[in-house]
C-alpha cells in the first residue's frame, strides 16, 4: 500500500485543520524560474546566433535579468492583488445582500446544497446551520456561489518569489560568460541552462500527476525550443549589427 500524504488519526486531522490552509507559492517560483531561464537564455542564444561578442551577451542578459524580473514581479503582484480585491468586493456584496434580503440568501444556500444532493430535513438542517453564523454564511456564499477561494496568496510574497526565481534561474545562462570566452562559454551555458529547465520541471512534478522525468523533459523542451527560435532569428540577422 502506498504511503499517504498525511496522517488520518483524529488528533492529526484536528491539528491539521486547526492550522488552516496555507497559500502555496510554488507556482510563483516555477513561473519566475522558467521565464527567467527561458528569456535570458533566448537572449544569449540570439546574440550567439548573430555572432556578437561576449560583452554584448552580458550587457543584454543583465539588462533583461533585472528589467524583466522587476516587470514579472510587478505583474504578478498586480494579478494577485486583483484576486484579493475581487474576494473583498464579493464579500462586501454578500454582506449587503444578507442584510437586505436574508430570506433570498437563505434560498440561495438551499438551492446550492440541494444541487449537491441534500434534501428534505437534512437540507433544512444544513441551511439552518450555515446561516446561523454570519461569517460562515458569507464564506459559504463566496466559495459556493462565486467559486472564489479565501486562501489567497499574499501579493508581496508572490512577487518576491517570482523575482527571486527569475533572477536565480535567469542568471545561470550568463555565468559562463563571466568566466570564459564566448566560444567556450556557449556550450557550458547550454548545458547549465538545460539542467535548470529539467530541474524546475522535475520539482514541479511533485505537485502534478506527471512523472518527474516527463515533467522535466516537458519543461526542457519548452525552454530549448524558445532558445532555438531566438538563435535562428539571430543567425538570420547576422551581420546587421557590428560584433
Amino acid at each position: 500500500m502506498n504511503q499517504l500524504e498525511h496522517d488520518h488519526h483524529p488528533t492529526a486531522i484536528r491539528r491539521r485543520l486547526a492550522a488552516g490552509a496555507r497559500p502555496n507559492y510554488l507556482r510563483d517560483w516555477v513561473y519566475g524560474g522558467i521565464d527567467g531561464a527561458v528569456t535570458t537564455f533566448a537572449i544569449v542564444a540570439g546574440v550567439v546566433g548573430a555572432a556578437l561578442s561576449a560583452n554584448i551577451v552580458i550587457i543584454l542578459g543583465l539588462a533583461n535579468l533585472i528589467a524583466d524580473g522587476v516587470s514579472m514581479a510587478a505583474g504578478n503582484y498586480s494579478a494577485t492583488k486583483t484576486e484579493h480585491d475581487e474576494l473583498e468586493r464579493t464579500r462586501e456584496m454578500e454582506v449587503r445582500h444578507i442584510a437586505a434580503d436574508p430570506d433570498g440568501e437563505r434560498e440561495e444556500i438551499r438551492q446550492i446544497f440541494a444541487a449537491k444532493g441534500f434534501e428534505g430535513e437534512t437540507l433544512e438542517r444544513a441551511v439552518e446551520a450555515i446561516t446561523a453564523d454570519r461569517e460562515r454564511w458569507i464564506s459559504t456564499m463566496v466559495t459556493e456561489e462565486f467559486g472564489l477561494s479565501e486562501n489567497v496568496r499574499d501579493p508581496r510574497a508572490a512577487a518576491l518569489a517570482t523575482f527571486a526565481a527569475f533572477v536565480a534561474c535567469g542568471a545561470v545562462p550568463l555565468v559562463p560568460y563571466f568566466l570564459f570566452e564566448a566560444g567556450r562559454a556557449s556550450p557550458i551555458a547550454l548545458v547549465m541552462t538545460a539542467s535548470v529547465f529539467f530541474l524546475i520541471g522535475s520539482i514541479k512534478s511533485r505537485w502534478s500527476v506527471q512523472r518527474w522525468w516527463v515533467s522535466g523533459l516537458e519543461t526542457l523542451t519548452i525552454g530549448l525550443g524558445a532558445a532555438l527560435i531566438a538563435y535562428l532569428i539571430g543567425y538570420a540577422l547576422r551581420g546587421m549589427v557590428p560584433a
